[in-house]
């Protein structure tokens, strides 16, 4: 919910665009816990803390990224969306696990040709350039970093991310 009661669109974070005056998007927590410096919510919503905005910023990567103040319930600490600014064509179709298309049979002509399932992602470094945190293009519930990131995010000990390598 934003500020004003109304409900958000919770697939605009995973657009890969920059996004307009979202106001202070309100988050409820299910069930309570200790305190994260990141998780992913409802609809693989990464939400952070100051303490990943601070990073981010140290490591020169905020033109990446885009982070949306949000209040989450029963906790005063600042908190944010972390929307990334890029989905990157970059999955390996041949090396993943499993890769699974919509097709004509299944009924979803806005679904066509599009990823249905992928199991056991794996990317093609060489296309996701230099890049150092986006979500691929077709899979976007996945955020990926680079090494670097996750090599920082782990020395700076922040609790909750969670790395496999892809």
């Amino acid at each position: 919910m934003d500020d004003k009661g109304q409900e958000v669109d919770p697939w605009q974070f995973d657009q890969g665009v920059r996004l307009e005056d979202t106001g202070i998007i309100c988050f409820p927590v299910e069930p309570g816990g200790p305190a994260l410096d990141f998780t992913m919510a409802s609809f693989s919503i990464p939400v952070v803390s100051n303490e990943v905005v601070r990073l981010f910023d140290r490591l020169d990567i905020q033109d990446e990224v885009q982070f949306i103040q949000v209040q989450v319930e029963g906790y005063h600490e600042p908190y944010f969306i972390l929307n990334t600014l890029q989905t990157i064509r970059c999955i390996d179709d041949a090396r993943c696990e499993e890769v699974l298309y919509w097709l004509p049979e299944d009924n979803r002509p806005d679904k066509l040709g599009k990823y249905r399932n992928v199991r056991g992602l794996k990317i093609d470094p060489t296309r996701a350039g230099g890049a150092n945190i986006f979500r691929p293009w077709g899979w976007t519930g996945t955020l990926i970093v680079s090494e670097r990131v996750k090599l920082a995010m782990e020395e700076a000990g922040l609790v909750g991310p969670r790395f496999i390598e892809v």
